[in-house]
């Protein structure tokens, strides 16, 4: 089974218009356009029935302090979390693509609640649902992709990890709200092959 984009290339950099936030001069980041990167994937196994997509950033720090904070840093040697950016299930097992802003186009306060993919698939909510809840501004549930906003102080260059699963499940048995855990918990045990592609993203002008 093969995960190709022409978005990027494998462990290189993710353009800015697949970035939920992108540089600015003055304000160090600002909304970009949000975009989806193009995925195509092939050589599905016979024997599947649905596909599951995921794409985590296991690079987020785990301590909060100086996140985005003037003359402090972000230390590339902090623990590191997961931040889950995207999650789709229920996709036909058979070769395909989404194309690049087919599934999102833009940031949405609040987040997307019916974002557009393949037919029959679903999408659950993505972490910026709890990263946003105590703002007013923004907080709500996030549905769909939502793209790289690493710190613009983190040291670290966060990388992007798109996993395809192959599954031998009619319909994946998640509903409602359902988050990342709730997918590999629905998943464990019925899924007959995986392809991978990672992108890089960041916002540290030093580093870009």
């Amino acid at each position: 089974m093969q995960l190709q984009s022409n978005s990027f290339t494998h462990n290189e950099p993710m353009p800015d218009s697949t970035g939920f936030g992108v540089p600015d001069p003055d304000n160090h980041m600002t909304l970009g356009q949000n975009r989806n990167p193009h995925l195509h994937w092939s050589n599905i196994p016979a024997a599947a029935k649905t596909l599951v997509l995921l794409c985590n950033d296991p690079d987020v720090p785990t301590i909060k302090d100086n996140i985005n904070q003037q003359g402090k840093v972000i230390p590339a040697d902090m623990p590191r979390t997961d931040f889950c950016h995207w999650i789709m299930v229920d996709i036909s097992a058979a070769d395909g693509e989404i194309a690049e802003g087919a599934c999102s186009s833009e940031v949405t306060a609040g987040g997307k609640r019916n974002p557009a993919g393949p037919a029959g698939s679903r999408q659950g909510i993505n972490d910026f649902t709890r990263f946003m809840a105590g703002n007013p501004d923004m907080s709500g549930e996030y549905y769909g992709w939502d793209g790289a906003c690493p710190p613009w102080n983190d040291e670290l260059i966060h990388k992007y990890d798109f996993i395809l699963y192959a599954t031998d499940l009619e319909k994946c048995p998640v509903e409602g709200a359902f988050s990342a855990a709730d997918v590999a918990a629905a998943i464990s045990g019925h899924v007959l092959a995986e392809a991978r592609i990672c992108g890089t993203y960041t916002l540290n002008p030093a580093l870009r």
